[in-house]
């Protein structure tokens, strides 16, 4: 969808930007980049990125399809919930504990996804803001969507995500024994059947 060329800047728009423009993507991650680092995700809307980048809203939900896809590409998550989130879930339920543990794991092991999550992670996490935006944007993404599709109680699902985050910290950051050496059968023999209690 384009504006008419001799259509005004909106209000607040930055100047000298035109909507349908060649470059409206760059401007819409630069305007969101912006916005998420001011206002968290919580706080960032559509149309305030869109009025800030100085494009249409229309623009946004043509490049984007919603709020989460956008900040996973403004702010260059390896990891889309969007994906992640069917992959975990689509299946048998009682295999559920299984699939998690084996898809965690198998995103950890790829070096580079590691590395960029493990840079994002410090560097928003290094104070309350960042800390507050990647929160609300999980919760968003990930954890409610689970909450949803599955019906489990908040509680159960958050647990789950904090065990499985100690399990990540303990192997592939802080490498401890005998985590770091335990076979991916062996952690899966292990660990399903405390995700299929969470979320079974």
């Amino acid at each position: 969808m384009s504006a008419r060329k001799d259509a005004g800047p909106e209000k607040g728009a930055r100047p000298g930007r035109r909507r349908g423009s060649a470059g409206t993507r760059p401007l819409i991650l630069e305007a969101a980049r912006e916005l998420f680092a001011e206002r968290g995700f919580d706080g960032t809307s559509l149309r305030a990125v869109a009025r800030t980048a100085g494009v249409d809203p229309a623009m946004v939900h043509h490049f984007f399809a919603g709020k989460e896809a956008l900040f996973v590409e403004a702010m260059e998550f390896p990891v889309d919930p969007a994906r992640l989130v069917p992959q975990l879930l689509e299946g048998p339920r009682e295999e559920i504990g299984e699939r998690v543990v084996r898809t965690i794991l198998g995103l950890w092991e790829d070096a580079e996804m590691r590395s960029r999550v493990l840079a994002i992670l410090r560097s928003v996490t290094a104070g309350e803001q960042g800390a507050a935006m990647l929160r609300e944007f999980m919760t968003a993404a990930l954890l409610d969507p689970v909450v949803e599709r599955l019906g489990v109680p908040p509680e159960r699902v958050a647990m789950a995500a904090a065990q499985m985050l100690g399990m990540v910290m303990m192997r592939f950051v802080l490498e401890v024994e005998p985590v770091v050496r335990a076979t991916e059968e062996e952690l899966v023999e292990l660990l399903a059947p405390t995700f299929q209690r969470y979320l079974g």
